[in-house]
């Protein structure tokens, strides 16, 4: 009888959240408070999907992601993808945070290869934790050959979506993730993949800023817009040395005639400023209500405040002028 073939490799890097929490005495969880593999003991199945290689990054709940994390978390799955035996990557991930995760890893890892993000909203010692099928389900949506030249994607509540599209929605059901502009990108039941199509937008090894070499990525504030918000606001982001201001604006981001003055006169002053929308979906166009040639402004299109301040601290980092920085909202 033949020997049956060697399993896929995943390595598997582990950030904390609360697919890794457990209940504190008085109430509420602590995040990142399990170990990976006691994790990975509880999902039954894994091991005729995949060997899979524990490697720990952070142990810290997504509220505390930051710019250095995402920079180590970039350097070690680079690494881990250059390496010929793994297949694929999946992170561990608390959900507060995850989409500026995988949208910072679309845009800056080098591959074709999946790779994968997932958390959970229950913590592990839950009455009905939603982390193990979440993992199982990230782990063959990994070593499937149609998960690859996909970009990053994220796996949760039996979805997967593009690192591009997807929001967190709810702050405690499950189902918390959406695509709410193009859509999601496939579902995945009991280790099945349904995908329904690829993204046209550029991204991993079609990314100029992929593979990551920064050391440091440069200060990009959001500041949400509202009735009768005063323009200070704006001129204390500045005097704090921000390279760049993202507006969460009104409807298709808008906002108020002196909050525009006080925004174009940051762009004189060399300030990249993106408007984007609090809506939670649609696009945000160019030259609406506001004049955004005259005022320097680049928009959004259909990123989120979040994305945008992601895509926009890569394109400071390269020295990129308005219209270079307008080019990368409709091609990322």
């Amino acid at each position: 009888m033949d020997a049956s073939p060697p399993l896929p490799c995943i390595r598997l890097l582990a950030t904390g959240g609360t697919i890794a929490g457990a209940h504190k005495d008085g109430g509420g969880y602590e995040s990142a408070a399990i170990s990976t593999e006691t994790l990975l003991e509880a999902v039954p199945g894994l091991a005729a999907v995949a060997a899979i290689e524990v490697e720990q990054v952070a142990h810290i709940g997504s509220q505390d992601m930051d710019q250095k994390v995402w920079l180590k978390l970039a350097a070690t799955a680079q690494q881990a993808l250059d390496d010929p035996a793994i297949a694929g990557v999946v992170i561990t991930h608390g959900t507060d945070t995850m989409e500026e995760t995988a949208y910072f890893l679309n845009l800056v890892l080098k591959t074709d290869l999946p790779v994968v993000l997932v958390g959970a909203m229950r913590p592990a010692t839950a009455i009905s934790p939603d982390g193990p099928m979440n993992l199982y389900n990230a782990i063959c949506v990994a070593t499937h050959r149609e998960s690859a030249t996909r970009g990053v994607l994220v796996v949760s509540n039996d979805e997967i979506h593009f690192a591009r599209e997807i929001a967190k929605s709810n702050t405690t059901q499950v189902g918390t993730f959406k695509s709410p502009n193009r859509g999601l990108a496939g579902f995945v039941n009991r280790g099945r993949l349904h995908f329904f199509g690829p993204t046209v937008l550029k991204h991993t090894s079609a990314s100029e800023f992929a593979p990551c070499e920064l050391t440091e990525l440069p200060r990009v504030d959001i500041i949400y817009a509202y009735a009768g918000m005063p323009r200070d606001l704006i001129d204390a982001s500045v005097q704090a040395g921000a390279r760049g201001i993202v507006i969460v604006g009104v409807g298709a981001g808008n906002m108020n005639k002196s909050v525009q003055a006080v925004c174009s006169d940051a762009v004189k002053a060399g300030v990249a400023v993106v408007r984007s929308s609090r809506t939670g979906g649609g696009i945000v166009a160019r030259n609406i209500e506001i004049d955004d040639d005259r005022a320097g402004f680049v928009v959004a299109e259909e990123l989120n405040p979040a994305k945008a301040r992601v895509l926009l601290m890569l394109g400071l980092s390269r020295g990129l002028n308005t219209a270079a920085l307008q080019a990368l909202f409709t091609i990322y």
